[in-house]
């Protein structure tokens, strides 16, 4: 295993001084690295909080700042934040108008953030994040996983939570826009857990697995690795029958590395996707390309496709300033 790290036990401490002395203008550590959080809070704001295991980055913590997210929790790699870390984030960013929590739907993370809303005693409704159409249950959930969909509920639920919208609100939107979107991926090498210091599981150099999860949890099937376009007709014809959007719909794209795939492959990508999409009569009129959910060093990329009505475009487009994710600010 080559990695830069010093230490596996201290990899997520020492990456979150990194990360918080490299963001300094837009967020702050919590007490003991229990969470991240937004430096500039806006009274009377409904609060936004995620969080999950690291390994995903720049999923949750990159998200925080002007337009997403309030505070974030990581947890150990691939490994959910615990209740504590969620209750201590909340009464740092919460200003009085109650905590939204974004949960991606893995067994672990609802369990947690359940129990810390149960414990923090302030007002508060959840979001649970579930679009991959790969499988209806993994090795970590019951029901559909949560992957990239996440990030568009984040950037839109939080765009509205900047007008002040009420908590109420808050949620009605971040469950509809969850409805319309759907993502698959596809997995080209495994990744490595750093503790494990092997990869997590195995794949032969003309393999893929098709519909992978972001732990490297099994997809929908094993198969030899094809051409792009044939990978991109697979995701988009699983998402596309899942989801079915009206001809002509307008929707936002986005191509998202695992961690280990160059831009120049998902920017390929793209190109296949939208071939795909203008042959369904669907217009792609926002992308997002880039890697934003990923699963440490694996190789291959996810697909997301989500719905926009006037709404939703007004969010995606509004003003947005974090690490990951900086436009209009």
């Amino acid at each position: 295993m080559k990695k830069l790290i010093n230490s596996t036990e201290t990899l997520l401490e020492e990456s979150l001084d990194g990360f918080a002395a490299a963001h300094a203008d837009i967020l702050l550590l919590g007490a003991e690295r229990k969470f991240v959080r937004r430096r500039a809070l806006k009274p009377g704001k409904v609060a936004l909080i995620s969080g999950g295991g690291s390994g995903h980055e720049p999923l949750h913590a990159g998200f925080v700042g002007h337009g997403m997210l309030d505070a974030a929790c990581p947890g150990q790699v691939f490994t959910s934040p615990t209740p504590d870390q969620m209750v201590e984030a909340a009464e740092a960013v919460d200003t009085g108008a109650g905590v939204l929590f974004i949960v991606k739907n893995y067994e672990g993370d609802l369990m947690n953030f359940t129990m810390a809303a149960e414990m923090a005693g302030r007002e508060f409704a959840s979001v649970v994040t579930d679009d991959d159409v790969a499988v209806e249950n993994s090795t970590y959930t019951t029901g559909r996983r949560g992957v990239a969909g996440t990030l568009i509920v984040e950037k839109m639920v939080g765009a509205a939570a900047e007008t002040g919208m009420p908590l109420a609100a808050l949620k009605v939107l971040g469950d509809s826009v969850n409805r319309r979107t759907r993502s698959m991926g596809v997995a080209l090498t495994p990744c490595t857990v750093p503790a494990a210091g092997r990869p997590n599981f195995t794949l032969a150099d003309n393999e893929m697995e098709m519909g992978v999860g972001i732990h490297g949890e099994p997809g929908r099937r094993r198969v030899p690795l094809v051409s792009a376009d044939a990978i991109a007709d697979e995701l988009l014809g699983a998402i596309l029958k899942d989801l079915a959007p009206k001809q002509g719909s307008e929707v936002l794209l986005i191509v998202n590395g695992f961690g280990a795939t160059p831009l120049i492959e998902l920017y390929l990508m793209v190109n296949s996707a939208r071939r795909i999409l203008d042959g369904a009569g669907i217009k792609a009129t926002r992308f997002l390309t880039g890697s934003y959910v990923t699963s440490l060093d694996m190789a291959g990329a996810s697909v997301t496709v989500s719905v926009l009505d006037a709404q939703a475009l007004a969010m995606w487009d509004a003003p947005v300033h974090t690490a990951a994710l900086r436009w209009g600010a």
